[in-house]
């Protein structure tokens, strides 16, 4: 590998390269679980887009294998390192390099994290809505890749709804601008959509162009509990028929709900089957929200707390923020990603416990409910081969489920190493090899985060 540094030391600073093995095994891999990760030959971190260049055209030339990262908060695979790779690391390209408040947009670089840029755009009046619950921590381009969703998609939408324009070095180095700035824009083929949850696989985004939103007023919430997911399902799809769009709706199993009572003592009654978050931010939120009251009671829900103000809507919200760390307590945890229409989302929910009851493992759910995406966590002991194995099996059946329910393997995680058997199901022969034709046309060599998605 000493060709491979030496070629990449022409074009990058010195601290821009790592080979030691400490560097490189902490970003060999993202937050996966099931996912073999390989030893890199080299980790870089650019900072121009002339060294992205740099680095592309050293791997061509080469035919080494490039794996491009973000912040590693991915839950795929998709940033795993494959052996004798170059992991090629954004989080040095860290600018906000333009706010429009006129046009409704920001230039950023990819490693720009997300809420960073949500600040950034809040002191002018504006909101970047796509809202990880990594958002802290991951960055513009990773949200990119994977094409990430997030609390607030009930209402404002994804990751790829909000991306209008891309400048990205391809495998060759050589560098694409795809998309506009304007408001409007059909010219050509949508290759920015194309790129957007491409996984790293098409080429490198080194800059893009998201637009912005006003702020949106403060928002009010309610928790309602339920004897069951089927109640709780009912509410959900009483909520959407009637119209109404709420920017939060988020439900939780019973698995969960005793998880979180037991790290926060929530209060909760053990009776709790599924409790359902759902809050508005319109103008006349207190309306909204004593309608899906009414929804909720005539669904079935034994208690409905509606909050009075901002203070009580944030502790009525803080269930779904303990959500995750409640159940990571209880041992190793797999997190999954699976959409379905909203109108089964509650057969989902049953099924899933049909699955860890079958296999005997803990799997809590916790939902995007008002847009079907559910997040079933795997719990185990990683430590234990046999309960590993069955925490795979029940992995796999959930995909199954997921699929029989009309959805898709994937809402907002990405498919990465994870999931890559998984979408070959999904899309079926035809549609397979089309998007390896897309790969190969952007990615001739093969030399692009090979192994992952297609």
């Amino acid at each position: 590998m000493s060709d491979l540094t030496d070629l990449l030391a022409q074009g990058l600073p010195p601290d821009a390269l790592a080979v030691d093995p400490d560097v490189m095994a902490a970003y060999s891999h993202d937050m996966a679980g099931f996912c073999v990760a390989g030893t890199p030959a080299v980790v870089v971190f650019p900072e121009t887009v002339e060294q992205v260049q740099h680095i592309l055209r050293t791997a061509s030339e080469l035919r080494v294998p490039v794996v491009p990262q973000g912040a590693r908060t991915g839950l795929s695979g998709a940033a795993n390192a494959v052996d004798g790779c170059i992991v090629l690391s954004m989080v040095r390209m860290n600018r906000i390099l333009e706010l429009d408040p006129v046009n409704r947009i920001a230039v950023v670089e990819p490693g720009v994290v997300n809420a960073e840029l949500s600040r950034a755009a809040a002191e002018l009046g504006l909101s970047y809505p796509p809202d990880p619950s990594s958002w802290e921590s991951c960055t513009i381009g990773g949200n990119i890749g994977t094409g990430a969703g997030g609390l607030c998609c009930v209402k404002y939408g994804v990751t790829s709804e909000y991306v209008l324009g891309l400048d990205v070095v391809l495998a060759d180095g050589r560098l694409l601008s795809t998309g506009r700035r304007t408001a409007k824009g059909v010219a050509g083929y949508d290759l920015t959509r194309l790129l957007v949850g491409s996984e790293g696989t098409l080429g490198v985004v080194v800059r893009a162009v998201v637009a912005l939103r006003p702020a949106p007023a403060p928002q009010l919430a309610l928790a309602a509990e339920f004897p069951s997911a089927d109640a709780a399902g009912a509410a959900v799809c009483a909520v959407m028929a009637r119209g109404l769009t709420p920017s939060l709706m988020e439900l939780m199993d019973a698995v969960t709900v005793r998880a979180v009572n037991e790290l926060g003592q929530m209060g909760l009654p053990e009776s709790t089957q599924a409790l359902l978050l759902v809050a508005f931010d319109g103008p006349d939120p207190s309306a909204e929200l004593a309608a899906v009251a009414e929804i909720c009671r005539a669904s079935g829900a034994t208690e409905v707390v509606p909050a009075d103000d901002q203070a009580e809507s944030e502790l009525l919200l803080a269930a779904r923020r303990l959500a995750l760390p409640a159940l990571d307590r209880l041992g190793t945890t797999m997190i999954d990603d699976v959409a379905v229409p909203r109108s089964r989302l509650a057969e989902m929910l049953n099924g899933v416990a049909g699955i860890a009851e079958r296999h005997g493992l803990t799997i809590g759910v916790v939902s995007h409910a008002g847009d079907g995406n559910a997040h079933p966590i795997v719990i185990f002991d990683g430590a234990d081969p046999e309960e590993s194995a069955r925490a795979q099996r029940s992995f796999d059946e959930i995909m199954a489920l997921g699929l029989e329910l009309g959805g898709t393997i994937t809402g907002e995680h990405g498919v990465g190493l994870l999931k890559r058997e998984w979408l070959a199901r999904e899309l079926g022969p035809v549609a397979l090899e089309l998007q390896r034709q897309l790969k190969a046309v952007f990615d001739p060599l093969g030399i692009l985060n090979p192994g992952k998605a297609v």
